[in-house]
């Protein structure tokens, strides 16, 4: 065989792979780019915030967790009037959205990760503790945690924290849904570490399969690789581990060609339901001609050590050989919010409720933020009576028309729904909405509604309330909105700048906070990408994956794993991916 020199080899992944000009060409314009804002994003935060009298006191943050939302909170605070603690069992941000990359080898573990110290302003005080939180305080305002550092005589170390602001931030754990077998014989996919292993894992099993005297059959147990949930996680690992396998362990392995299957186990009657019709068709038609069985309306009952037994919505139940299962179906409650919500009265919720403003529903100097928390949307017909009171303000018991306009301001600030309403009937303003209520003669500006035709006009409103996604863009979202509200706390309590209190006297301290989509990504293997963006725009193929490298490379939390992310992808171009077992 010919052995390529290095020249040879740049200019064979050129050729072959067009998309890694592309690739430099994104670095280069993402990296000159990073540099000014990292510059100007340095003299912003030495100088910036609110200055601190001498002798005044810091109010404390202590901030749990250091995934999305808490990292976006400590990237984006700014106020040297407090003191950031934070507290995680990991002392690092990790860049989730390419775990599956990291799973085979496209990534390194340690380009996706950044230490925690070296993120966050240089004028806010912050300093951190490797320890986990177990218990939440809210009486005493104290939240109590165990450290694996400076282990103590019996075999713990625990100390207690006090706080003047608790921020929590602690992300959620893999929902099994109790099905037996899940958690001893399944790997999952939230953290680097779970990326590693089953990387490992992949490995160890074509070398398991190139032993000699192995039967056929318990080869093709060995190699067959079983994906559970058709989500976002679930369908790019199961396209990275066919990539893999085809460009690269296949000739590695020539024991394992022809045994080697990828299953991928859905409970939905499509895979990639959040996404557009469109790319659920296309991405369920590559699977198929890249020879990866999707089995939908399957739902798993038990997880054995060598077989996963699945049922059929006809109810037929099938026993599935596997040789390692990677379960991605949702996400559960942590232990430690679950004792915490039955604290204050929300035991049977499965994650924190917080109000439009991240604090937690019952308490005033909590917030909670990302997957461990939920943002309940009050909605509009439970305050109908008091909006309308509010409205009327010459206190007629009838609105008019430029009263309901002046309203609908504050209304659709605070309400988002409306605002989500009128859009979803293609509706211009207030005039077509008292049509669609059937009010007489809109067209005056002398119309005076009564109350019953007020709810009327808004009974329908509260069908656009919408449960947020657990994803990562809400979640940097929530943690910018948050850090922006805690550094103009103290302005925006003198000069509050939300909208009007509905059943209190003032107006709200701040805007409430607003999901704004910026659109998703779902990598589909052999360089091709699904992309749909706001506005139903919707591509599929080579360029959306050339988008995705752009968008990805620019979302790096920093100048250091930007480099390391684009160079492996670099690397994996020109050399192939790495199938060492370390």
């Amino acid at each position: 065989m010919r052995n390529f020199s290095v020249f040879e080899r740049f200019s064979k992944a050129f050729k072959d792979h067009p998309s890694l000009t592309r690739i430099l060409v994104v670095s280069t314009i993402s990296g000159g780019g990073l540099i000014a804002y990292s510059e100007a994003n340095a003299s912003y935060g030495a100088n910036g915030g609110a200055v601190v009298e001498t002798g005044t006191r810091k109010k404390k943050v202590v901030l749990l967790g250091t995934g999305w939302a808490g990292t976006s909170f400590l990237k984006n605070l700014n106020n040297s009037q407090y003191e950031v603690q934070i507290i995680s069992p990991r002392n690092y941000f990790a860049f989730t959205p390419l775990l599956p990359s990291v799973t085979c080898g496209t990534v390194e573990a340690r380009s996706v990760v950044e230490p925690i110290r070296n993120i966050g302003r240089k004028n806010v005080d912050t300093s951190y503790l490797e320890a986990e939180c177990f218990k939440i305080d809210p009486a005493s305002k104290k939240v109590y945690c165990r450290s694996k550092q400076g282990i103590s005589s019996n075999g713990k170390k625990e100390f207690s924290v006090d706080y003047d602001y608790l921020v929590i931030a602690t992300g959620a754990q893999s929902n099994t849904f109790n099905i037996p077998g899940v958690e001893e014989n399944c790997h999952f996919l939230k953290e680097v570490e779970d990326a590693q292993r089953i990387r490992k894992t992949v490995i160890d099993s074509f070398e398991k399969a190139s032993l000699p005297e192995l039967s056929d059959e318990e080869r093709k147990r060995i190699l067959h690789f079983v994906v559970v949930g058709g989500g976002p996680t679930g369908v790019e690992f199961a396209a990275e581990l066919h990539d893999f396998v085809t460009e690269d362990l296949v000739s590695l392995y020539p024991r394992a060609k022809g045994s080697v299957r990828i299953t991928l186990l859905e409970a939905a009657d499509h895979i990639l339901t959040m996404f557009d019709k469109r790319i659920t068709e296309f991405a369920e038609e590559k699977f198929s001609r890249d020879g990866i069985d999707v089995k939908l309306g399957s739902m798993v009952t038990k997880v054995n050590e060598k077989d996963i037994s699945a049922k059929t919505k006809g109810g037929e139940v099938s026993s599935i050989p596997y040789g390692m299962i990677v379960w991605s179906t949702g996400i559960g409650t942590r232990p430690v919010i679950k004792d915490f919500m039955k604290q204050i009265g929300q035991g049977n919720r499965r994650a924190l409720a917080t109000d439009e403003w991240l604090r937690v529903e019952g308490t005033d100097n909590i917030y909670a933020l990302g997957d461990c928390a939920t943002i309940n949307q009050r909605k509009v017909m439970e305050d109908v009576s008091a909006i309308f009171s509010k409205a009327d303000k010459d206190k007629s018991g009838t609105l008019t028309l430029k009263e309901f306009q002046e309203a609908m301001d504050d209304i659709c600030v605070r309400y988002p729904q409306v605002e989500l309403y009128l859009k979803s009937k293609r509706m211009r303003g207030i005039a077509d909405l008292l049509k669609e209520a059937e009010t007489d003669d809109v067209s005056k500006n002398n119309i005076e509604l009564k109350i019953e035709e007020f709810k009327s006009a808004l009974s329908q409103v509260d069908s656009q309330v919408k449960f947020l996604p657990a994803t990562a863009q809400v979640a940097a979202q929530q943690g910018a909105y948050l850090a922006k509200c805690f550094d103009r706390m103290e302005e925006c309590e003198k000069s509050p700048e939300g909208p009007i209190r509905m059943r209190g006297e003032g107006r709200h301290r701040f805007r409430p906070f607003r999901y704004r989509h910026l659109g998703q990504f779902a990598p589909l293997g052999g360089e091709q990408t699904a992309a749909q963006l706001p506005g139903d725009w919707v591509s599929i193929g080579h360029s959306s994956q050339w988008l995705w490298y752009s968008v990805y490379a620019s979302k790096q939390v920093s100048w250091r794993t930007r480099v390391l992310v684009v160079s492996d992808w670099m690397r994996r171009f020109i050399f192939g991916r790495d199938s060492s077992s370390i």
